[in-house]
């Protein structure tokens, strides 16, 4: 899961009425209405916190009749809440998989970096992949914040397509972005280290 799905998911729970929403789904599905009158609160009031709750997905809405009823989702609770467990990889099985040697680091480095520089091509596989994120991630200061156009303009010089590999740093976990800035995430964090 994204740092930043994980953050999001805190922030919308950090707030008193949310988690008593969530207490009060967990006994059975209610309408705004009757959440409202449960914790004295304007129905608005209780259409904003829902809207935030819903947006982390442990809400959903069904409607019956004319009436919206709204259900807790506990299994994706679960799933959001254990996440700050699963950063960094907390889950041995997949460390093991993800296992490299210094020496195939530099033979898959080798097979997909040419000898300018250049990426020739994205590794399908997550392992490879891995390694060459981490090996270019490099070029990176540890604490400097970047915007995104200087992020784009280093990852052309290798690649072309700098979204995806932008994308894949966020989604693996070796950077974090904020309103369109860029900073390095700590090396323990990396699923792979070069």
């Amino acid at each position: 899961m994204q740092l930043e799905k994980v953050v999001a998911f805190h922030k919308a729970l950090g707030d008193p009425t949310r988690i008593r929403i969530i207490i009060l789904l967990k006994s059975g599905p209610l309408h705004g209405q009757a959440i409202a009158n449960k914790l004295g609160l304007r129905p608005p009031t209780i259409t904003h916190h829902i809207a935030k709750l819903k947006d982390t997905g442990i809400i959903y809405a069904r409607r019956e009749k004319n009436t919206i009823y709204f259900h807790l989702d506990q299994k994706k609770l679960e799933f959001h809440a254990q996440a700050i467990l699963r950063l960094g990889g907390e889950d041995p099985v997949k460390k093991e998989e993800l296992a490299v040697t210094e020496k195939e680091k530099l033979t898959i480095v080798k097979n997909f970096v040419s000898a300018q520089g250049e990426l020739k091509q994205i590794p399908s596989q997550l392992k490879k992949k891995l390694v060459v994120l981490a090996y270019f991630v490099r070029g990176f200061e540890h604490g400097k914040v970047y915007e995104e156009k200087e992020v784009n303009e280093y990852i052309k010089k290798f690649h072309p397509d700098y979204a995806t590999i932008r994308r894949e740093w966020i989604m693996q976990q070796f950077m974090y972005r904020k309103n369109n800035q860029y900073e390095l995430n700590p090396k323990e964090m990396w699923p792979v280290v070069f």
